[in-house]
This record gives C-alpha cells, structure tokens and sequence, in this order.
C-alpha cells in the first residue's frame, strides 16, 4: 500500500512539496470563505421568504381595494337610483298640485302617497351616500396599506439582490448594505400595522 505523498518520509519528516502547500492552503482558504459566506446565503433565504409573503400581502391588499370600490360604486349606484325616484315623485307632487282633477279624494290621497315616498327616500338617499363616503374612505386605506406592501417588496428585493453580490464578490459591505434595505422595507410593512 502506498501511502500519499504528504505522508511519506524523508529523513523522519513528512515530505510536502511547494505547490502542494499552495494547494492546500487554497483548498483551507476557499473552506473557510465557504463557510463565512453560510450567513449571507441564510440572509438570502430569510429575504427570499419575506419577499414572498409581501407580494402575496400587497396582492391581497390591492384586491381588498378593488372590491371596497366596486362596493362603493353600488351605494352611488343606489343612492342615484333613489335620488331619481324622489325626483319622479316630487314632479308627480308638484303636478298634483296645479292640475284639475275630478276626484279630488285620489289626489289628494295620492299626495299623501308621494309625501311619503319622498320621506322614506330622503332616509335612503342618506343612507346610500353615507355607505359610499365610508366605504370611498375604506379603498383609500387600502391603496395606502397597498402601496406601503409595495415599497416594502421593492426594498426586501433590492436588498436580497444585493445581498446576492457578496457571493459574487467575497465583500461583505454588500451584505451589510443587502440587510440596510432589507430593514427599510420591514419598517414599511410593519409602518402598516400603524394604519387606521
């Protein structure tokens, strides 16, 4: 059996040629930067992941908009379609008024009809435009929240990007400046949570 060169002896020493030592210090050196770079590439993990929930928070937010405005637009909706019936009975009201009718007992309780209609529609009209006005109020708050989800995915992506070229570079002022991003966009997602 023959043993390696690095074991084999020569005057009771081991035997290590030159570029064998350049070899194995490389091999230690790249070992040992191999596993200096174990945090960095954690850091891409984690980034990776939060990156992930904030695109699925702001699609979920901007659809939480979309729908509090289709919402919104069925109150307006409403509240135009009331307005245009009291408008229809306070013209039937004022015609009641000035023309000459034979019985005057349906006229007048005819009158007494459109009076309140006009009083019941007065209710939902407000009503109506109260809805819209909060529910316009809630779409607002979710475009913000949104936007805020947005720059936070932005920022985590420009971050783990980053990150990224210390693997390519062996500098770690890449991934302090990855994690420096990374940090501004948790402050806007967590800047949400601030948000009425």
């Amino acid at each position: 059996m023959t043993l390696p060169r690095e074991f084999r002896h020569k005057g009771g020493l081991p035997h290590v040629e030159a570029n064998e030592v350049q070899e194995l210090k490389e091999h230690a050196e790249h070992g040992s930067s191999e596993s200096g770079l174990r945090p960095v590439a954690f850091t891409m993990s984690v980034l990776a992941v939060m990156v992930a929930v904030m695109t699925v928070l702001g699609h979920r937010t901007h659809t939480e908009a979309v729908l509090d405005q289709n919402r919104a637009t069925d109150r307006w909706n409403e509240y135009q379609a009331h307005k245009i019936r009291s408008n229809d009975t306070a013209l039937m009201s004022d015609l009641l008024s000035v023309v000459t009718v034979t019985d005057k007992n349906a006229a007048d309780k005819l009158a007494k009809s459109y009076a309140d209609h006009q009083g019941k529609w007065a209710d939902d009209l407000k009503k109506s435009m109260d809805e819209a006005v909060a529910l316009e109020a809630e779409v607002k708050n979710a475009e913000i929240r949104a936007a805020r989800f947005d720059l936070s995915e932005a920022l985590l992506e420009i971050g783990l990007v980053i990150t990224s070229v210390t693997l390519l570079t062996r500098s770690r002022r890449y991934w302090y400046l990855g994690i420096g991003f990374a940090v501004c966009g948790i402050a806007s997602a967590i800047s949400v949570l601030m948000l009425k």
